[in-house]
């Protein structure tokens, strides 16, 4: 049996259905569980022989978890930098047409190893952007992930409605129905592990309702619940989608995705910006869960979600940095403070709590990705811990409420990152790979991206999402 003892930490913050904090308590994790927390440490026969991490000065919190990424993203950060999604993606769609698998690679590892080092144990991938004759992009993903040692959620997505069926994406990105539905299903039976403590699953997930076809909506989630594996897309992102489904399907977004048999407890929706009460209502009625990216929407100046009166109304929400092109970062306990900020802009000083946006970053994420063993550190949850140092400048003052503070204070880097109870962040160091490495990679690949340019002279036209 692999023991490991967190010891010593300054606060434990659960995130149990109780939401119990303990002051100066220890953390017992067997073979990847968690067997037992508590103030002090565990009786000495339930610690022989265990690896200590030493959680002195730290506050622990379950790993966070990113339900919404876009990691081939990484290499084209700030980019379109005055645009809305419309035009952002406009000017990005021919650059990422020139995706290869050194380019993927090169990207996941870079922003699975930025996430890691905020605190994040787990990552939901959303690639939708496939040129042929580029090699397995979803491999390449998935390897650098299990390199670093976090966990991925990596769903195929898909676009079929380019440039010429009048959809925005180039027709170089996107593929005919029948051929993604076909790879879509071997992807899932070659890297989906439904187990519990899975480091690996698959979802499906094409890109918007206005860049895959009814069709492809209609079949992408009858082949999930076939595969049992969950679905995503994106909806609801800003208010010129809205008027363009009004226009186009005669419905609002929401009223689309149910027509598509979209909605459900096995589906979580990212950005759903622009909703209404109803719409609201039918999230909560069909268990159908939200990935809220703050930073992002703001960023493209798509609005505000109304994350307030979705928890109110029992949707799940977790937390997404989304792409680091239309984020610029991909740090997830930024990402909390993010939330909080944004739902006390919309709703004022009381509209939400800092644990509240903790709870969204770790509990509300597992909840998006359907994992009833991730989000808590309780006996029987998978170990995935983080623990962030509060003894530094930054924090220095928040000693009333260290829990709060790492979210209130400027968010800083993990000190260590227990994955599955083995250690992927060691004293604010990688502990698997070589951060400098990474790093040197990823800048060499983003010069050649940019050398390159747009992959060509493309016609974009139409209108709408993603």
């Amino acid at each position: 049996m692999n023991r490991t003892l967190v010891a010593g930490c300054a606060a434990v913050a659960t995130m149990d259905d109780a939401g119990t904090e303990l002051r100066n308590a220890s953390i017992l994790v067997e073979d990847g569980v968690v067997a037992w927390v508590g103030a002090g440490e565990p009786p000495a026969p339930l610690r022989e022989g265990a690896q200590v991490v030493d959680g002195t000065g730290c506050v622990a919190i379950p790993g966070l978890v990113n339900t919404h990424h876009h990691l081939y993203q990484v290499l084209t950060r700030a980019r379109a930098q005055e645009s809305g999604l419309f035009g952002w993606l406009t000017e990005l769609y021919p650059v990422w047409a020139g995706l290869d698998a050194e380019w993927v690679g090169a990207a996941a590892g870079a922003g699975l190893a930025e996430l890691a080092l905020s605190g994040c144990s787990t990552a939901a991938d959303h690639h939708y952007v496939f040129p042929a004759g580029r090699g397995d992009l979803l491999a390449a993903e998935i390897e650098a992930a299990r390199a670093i040692g976090m966990r991925i959620h990596a769903t195929r997505g898909s676009m079929d409605l380019g440039a010429s069926r009048g959809g925005l994406p180039p027709d170089v990105v996107t593929q005919e129905t029948d051929v993604v539905l076909a790879e879509t299903e071997q992807a899932v039976s070659a890297w989906h592990d439904p187990a519990p403590g899975a480091m690996v699953r698959i979802g499906i997930a094409p890109c918007s309702p206005f860049s895959a076809s009814d069709p492809l909506m209609r079949e992408s989630a009858a082949l999930a619940r076939h595969l049992g594996v969950r679905l995503h897309t994106h909806i609801a992102e800003t208010a010129d989608e809205e008027a363009f489904c009004l226009e186009r399907f005669g419905c609002r977004p929401v009223d689309l995705l149910e027509r598509q048999d979209f909605l459900g407890d096995d589906v979580w929706l990212a950005h759903a910006v622009h909703l209404s009460d109803g719409d609201i209502a039918k999230l909560a009625a069909s268990g159908t869960a939200v990935a809220h990216c703050p930073t992002s929407n703001l960023r493209l100046g798509s609005g505000m979600a109304r994350v307030r009166e979705l928890v109110d109304a029992g949707v799940p929400v977790g937390l997404g940095v989304d792409g680091s092109a239309s984020n610029d970062g991909g740090h997830m306990l930024g990402e909390a403070r993010q939330a909080l900020m944004v739902a006390r802009g919309r709703g004022g000083p009381a509209a939400m709590t800092a644990r509240e946006a903790l709870r969204l970053g770790t509990r509300g994420g597992a909840a998006c990705l359907g994992r009833d063993d991730l989000g808590a550190i309780e006996p029987g949850r998978r170990a995935d811990i983080a623990l962030f140092d509060v003894t530094g400048l930054a924090t220095a003052g928040i000693e009333a409420d260290p829990v709060a503070g790492i979210v209130l204070a400027w968010p800083q880097r993990v000190r260590h990152l227990l994955v599955e109870g083995r250690v992927v962040v060691r004293d604010g160091q990688l502990a698997n790979v070589d951060e400098t490495s990474l790093a040197a990679r990823g800048h060499r690949v983003a010069a050649r991206i940019a050398a390159t340019g747009a992959a060509g002279t493309v016609a974009l036209h139409g209108e709408g999402g993603r």
